[in-house]
């Protein structure tokens, strides 16, 4: 046998071995710790969502699943971080959004494609943005307040988490639709907008149903309608937009799990199975329920079909907007 048949030989011994050690590395997929990457600081609705869900998720596995926030670029830098890790089932993420469908719009050189380089594992759970107001301004529900607005053309001021976020892209759909001058004021997280908004600083405001409903139910903000399909169990009375005549604002946050993009397909297979699992578990529904958000649990391709779609709505949204990010 020749030299070079020898190398050829061994190396076609090697790949096959290599190979037939792939099924087995996946069917003992989880045999150590899971690390879940949550691309926002502990606290938000993100990481809540992320903790209980991974938290059900240890028991179901058998195995912990350990949450590492890896803040910053409005989800982008943690969700990067997914899509660069090793592609073995050890590194997964719950991410946003704006992370997975709105970044792309706003940053010519966005670091992963959403669907190429992470494999959407199931859509884990949606939040309604809630529109609220400083009580001092003199409406009670949202035809109130654009009737105000347009009356008072550039006198409201309404607030967001950051440029380029959702609760920005909800305001500008509602400046859309409604055909008023309404403007935005960008702030580097919901905690100051929100303190802003209370002091009477800004006049309104979207955000995640959970960070604004303890200062609506203290009074010290008006809820005036919802940007989802359905109202909120929380806020029976509140209308959605839809209902106050304004169809065209829907403004759901999303929190999906994804894992890097060529995990192999029996460790997605085992993840989503997990997933589905925890969000199928009653307590899991419940806690999620109190925080104002609602479990789902969709197929890959389901979610990946709705990342897409994401992507278009808020494209359009951005680019009518001239949003930009901060």
């Amino acid at each position: 046998m020749t030299a070079i048949n020898r190398r050829m030989l061994l190396g076609s011994a090697g790949a096959l071995l290599a190979a037939g050690t792939l099924p087995a590395r996946a069917q003992s997929w989880p045999d150590r710790p899971i690390r879940l990457v949550v691309p926002f600081p502990a606290g938000g609705p993100n990481d809540v969502i992320a903790r209980v869900v991974g938290q059900k998720m240890s028991s179901i596995l058998g195995q912990p699943v350990v949450v590492e926030n890896r803040s910053g670029g409005g989800g982008v830098l943690g969700t990067d971080n997914v899509a660069k890790s090793n592609a073995d089932g050890y590194t997964i993420g719950v991410t946003s959004a704006g992370a997975l469908s709105i970044a792309s719009s706003l940053m010519p050189n966005i670091p992963y494609d959403s669907l190429k380089d992470l494999a959407p594992v199931t859509l884990v759970a949606t939040v309604p943005e809630l529109l609220v107001i400083n009580p001092k301004v003199p409406t009670n529900n949202l035809r109130e307040l654009v009737e105000y607005a347009k009356k008072n053309p550039g006198k409201l001021n309404f607030a967001s988490s950051g440029s380029g976020s959702v609760p920005h892209l909800a305001g500008e759909q509602l400046r859309f639709a409604a055909d008023i001058e309404i403007i935005h004021v960008p702030y580097r997280g919901a905690a100051p907008a929100v303190t802003d908004l209370i002091a009477g600083q800004v006049q309104m405001m979207f955000a995640d149903l959970p960070v604004l409903m303890p200062h609506v139910q203290s009074g010290a903000l008006k809820a005036i309608a919802l940007g989802s399909a359905k109202r909120a169990a929380l806020l029976p009375n509140v209308q959605t937009t839809a209902e106050a005549g304004f169809p065209a604002v829907q403004a759901d946050n999303w929190y999906g799990m994804v894992a890097p993009g060529r995990t192999p397909e029996p460790v997605l297979t085992k993840l989503r199975d997990a997933t589905s699992a925890a969000l199928a578990d009653p307590q899991v529904q419940q806690t999620l329920r109190e925080q104002g958000a609602t479990a789902v649990g969709n197929s890959p391709a389901e979610f990946a079909t709705y990342i897409r779609s994401e992507a278009v709505k808020w494209g359009d949204i951005v680019k009518k907007s001239g949003a930009t990010l901060d």
